[in-house]
């Protein structure tokens, strides 16, 4: 067994099922042990394809023009949900991944920016239909869900900022997972749908120009 899979299958100091989430992300970000992804993923084990999920499409989310960057992050978020989909209990990652470092000062105000967004969503979230997002299936339909999302923010050409609401929509569904409400993940969804749409639409509008022209 690899000592990434020992780390992850470790015993954890808190049950983040115990308190709100974005306090056990501050405890986690407080704690003094070595910050890195294989870390944050056993911290928060039960709930760590969701958890990455955020990460990875945090990036593609910003309103911000990105170029093909973005694009690393949609394909690794599209793998992720594939082994979701497949039934896996835990993430898979190559090792080095797993000592991918978080303690940088950019990567401490991503964390801590997404700390306080989740703070804010936890205000006004309540557990809603709690039941339907522990069934065995959900675990598949969120992984299809965040496939999707990903794919997405993936087609969206470079620099047009198309990608940003289905990235939106994926790190909404998977906050929505996270604080287990059911409407924040059909808020995802809404932005999702809304932005592949409008993706759809730009493109079939630019496909008509071109052909006109030619």
């Amino acid at each position: 067994m690899s000592s990434a899979t020992e780390q992850l299958r470790a015993p954890v100091a808190h049950d983040p099922g115990e308190r709100p989430f974005s306090e056990s992300l501050r405890g986690w970000l407080a704690a003094d042990h070595e910050h890195t992804l294989g870390t944050l993923l056993r911290a928060f084990s039960d709930k760590s394809f969701a958890v990455l999920f955020v990460v990875l499409l945090a990036m593609p989310a910003l309103p911000l023009p990105t170029g093909g960057l973005t694009h690393i992050f949609e394909i690794v978020t599209m793998l992720v949900a594939l082994e979701l989909i497949a039934g896996r209990r835990e993430v898979w990652m190559p090792q080095r991944w797993h000592r991918l470092s978080l303690d940088g000062a950019s990567q401490q105000r991503f964390i801590g920016s997404l700390t306080r967004l989740v703070a804010r969503l936890e205000r006004i979230s309540r557990p809603r239909l709690r039941r339907l997002l522990r069934l065995r299936i959900a675990d598949r339909l969120f992984g299809l869900a965040i496939l999707v999302c990903a794919a997405g923010a993936f087609i969206a050409p470079p620099f047009s900022g198309l990608d940003t609401l289905p990235a939106l929509g994926g790190v909404t569904v998977s906050i929505g997972v996270l604080l287990e409400d059911l409407a924040i993940v059909a808020l995802g969804a809404a932005f999702a749908t809304g932005g592949i749409a409008l993706e759809l639409i730009l493109g079939t509008a630019a496909y008509s120009g071109i052909t006109g022209i030619l």
